[in-house]
């Protein structure tokens, strides 16, 4: 597979109208979905609606254009909504601009490296950890829009455990205007679907077809308006919200700033990854395709890097959107880049409507994307069935999360991941010796020469269990010690080191050491080493019958 293979081109070549219909019509309803998502997730992110959508629309469009994958769409996610929020608060818009840009260079370098096919060995319970950790801080940010809470003067709420304090000791000023108008805004989110899904004929029909947050942000601002409810709006908050394309804007780059957001970047990075090559999998399976990794990353790199300029903020593959597109008839990048116009020509003709919707409705349409990307059902499941290796690493993964935030949950939980799987393998590893003058190995009984230990080591020969070769015994009348490596499918500098140490000490005590099975890896570590010639070649034998025989040789020479 090629590096860069974008598949708007592939799919060119058995284009036809019929189509071009299709995809039409799907990125039209995509788009619908896409629209209060992407003002939503952008208020969540601490930054203005309008900059949803800029990053709907631009990083949308190149990454449908140059993507791998046929029916992606791409886009602000609620994976993204702490991280942003976060950068905002400490560096500003132009600290968000420069980590957008960062993370798009990280992820063509990425798909340059060929890095995609190594994300799946991030561990699945980091994944599930950093996921559900995400959907409570995302409810948590909102909980102060949907009860229509007015914070003390002077309050810093920008980490989740200062918003969960400055929502405790703010419940005295709820507003039930807004508690109401959130209720409602609820009721819609998780009754309108119902009525798709009922046998009703053509209007079961119709209503599967509206997404129900637009039904939601219908209904709340119909009912904020027409009752002169006292409940804050996207007016309210944005009163100079732009309804115009946004012009490009470099901003100052420096060292120090590059610095700072760095962590923030490669976590953007890795999570813009992990999220569109799970959405290109999904995808794949609905409809019988293979996406090209790699060129996903670089086209996500260069979305990434065109919303920074443009204002946008990160983007990456949505799974509940493309999945919408693909069951609306979409096959190919066309419908992604027509659910971009759509929403571009949203932005320069009604974006002034927008500045009517609640903001309980956007905390409410806000729950719903937290609830769907919880996974809290997968979450029990692993709690219940897995490791306790596992839910460890997937608990405190969550944990910190919440408590602090992605880029320390994601650094401690791969470190956590690391040291329990090489615990876990090492435990794996065993050394037997063959103590008895005969022993059965595989066919036949094996006669074992005067003065001759055999040690048959099996499992990876890494550092978390090198130390065990130190435990081999040599004994005051050993001639020849032979060492079994058939289980030994790969071996590291440290058990190299040991390895010698053993060479060594049997020289030191006229000791002969003798190899058989070694295989391929081991032995290429070993040549490459000079342990082969160390040891001398004659000594690396295939099987345990040349060793036992060279044994044998070695014992009768006394």
């Amino acid at each position: 597979m090629k590096l860069f293979q974008p598949k708007f081109f592939s799919c060119l070549k058995a284009y036809n109208g019929s189509k071009l219909i299709n995809d039409i019509i799907a990125g039209i309803i995509v788009a619908i979905i896409a629209l209060p998502l992407s003002i939503a997730l952008a208020i969540a992110s601490g930054v203005s609606p309008e900059q949803g959508l800029y990053t709907a629309i631009i990083a949308g469009f190149i990454i449908a254009f140059l993507g791998g994958s046929k029916v992606n769409i791409s886009g602000p996610t609620a994976a993204f909504a702490a991280i942003v929020a976060g950068i905002v608060a400490q560096h500003g818009l132009s600290g968000l601009i420069v980590a957008t840009i960062f993370a798009g260079i990280i992820l063509i370098l990425m798909g340059v490296f060929r890095v995609g096919a190594l994300i799946k060995y991030i561990p699945m319970t980091i994944t599930v950890g950093f996921t559900a950790g995400i959907a409570v801080t995302i409810i948590i940010g909102q909980l102060k829009d949907f009860l229509g809470l007015t914070f003390a003067p002077g309050t810093n709420a920008i980490e989740t455990m200062d918003k969960v304090k400055a929502v405790f000791s703010s419940l005295a000023t709820t507003n039930i205007n807004a508690l109401i108008v959130g209720v409602i805004g609820m009721a819609v989110l998780i009754l309108f679907p119902l009525l798709g899904k009922a046998k009703c004929g053509i209007f079961s029909k119709i209503c599967s077809k509206i997404p129900a947050s637009i039904v939601a942000v219908i209904v709340g601002t119909l009912l904020v308006q027409l009752t002169s409810l006292d409940v804050n709006t996207i007016g309210t908050l944005y009163p100079n919200l732009s309804s115009g394309f946004p012009s490009p804007s470099f901003p100052s780059i420096t060292f120090d700033t590059v610095r700072a957001v760095a962590p923030s970047a490669f976590t953007i990075a890795i999570l813009a990854a992990i999220e569109s090559l799970l959405s290109c999998v999904v995808s794949d399976g609905m409809i019988n395709d293979r996406h090209n990794s790699n060129t996903e990353l670089i086209a996500l790199g260069i979305g990434n890097i065109a919303s920074g300029i443009f204002g946008g903020i990160p983007a990456t593959g949505a799974i509940a959107r493309t999945a919408a597109n693909v069951k609306n008839g979409g096959r190919s990048p066309v419908s992604g880049m027509v659910h971009a116009v759509v929403l571009l020509m949203f932005l320069l003709v009604l974006m002034p409507l927008a500045k009517l919707i609640p903001m309980p409705i956007i905390a409410a349409i806000l729950f719903m994307v937290a609830y769907n990307m919880s996974g809290w059902r997968h979450f029990i499941r692993v709690c219940r069935q897995s490791p306790k290796s596992d839910i460890i690493v997937m608990v405190t993964t969550f944990v910190l999360t919440v408590v602090f935030d992605l880029v320390v949950a994601i650094i401690v939980g791969l470190l956590l991941a690391f040291v329990l799987f090489m615990k876990r393998m090492s435990e794996v590893t065993s050394i037997r010796r063959w103590d008895d003058k005969s022993i059965v190995s595989d066919v036949k009984a094996k006669e074992i020469p005067l003065h001759t230990l055999i040690y048959e080591y099996n499992g990876p020969m890494f550092f978390a269990g090198a130390d065990k070769i130190l435990d081999f015994a040599i004994e005051n009348d050993t001639r020849s010690m032979i060492l079994r490596m058939g289980g030994v499918t790969s071996i590291d500098a440290s058990a190299m080191e040991n390895l010698e140490f053993l060479n060594s000490s049997c020289k030191k005590q006229n000791v002969r050491l003798i190899f058989s099975h070694v295989r391929e890896q081991p032995m290429s570590v070993m040549k490459k080493a000079g342990f082969i010639k160390a040891v001398g070649s004659e000594n690396f034998v295939p099987d345990i019958d040349d060793a036992l025989r060279l044994a044998k040789n070695e014992a009768e020479k006394q």
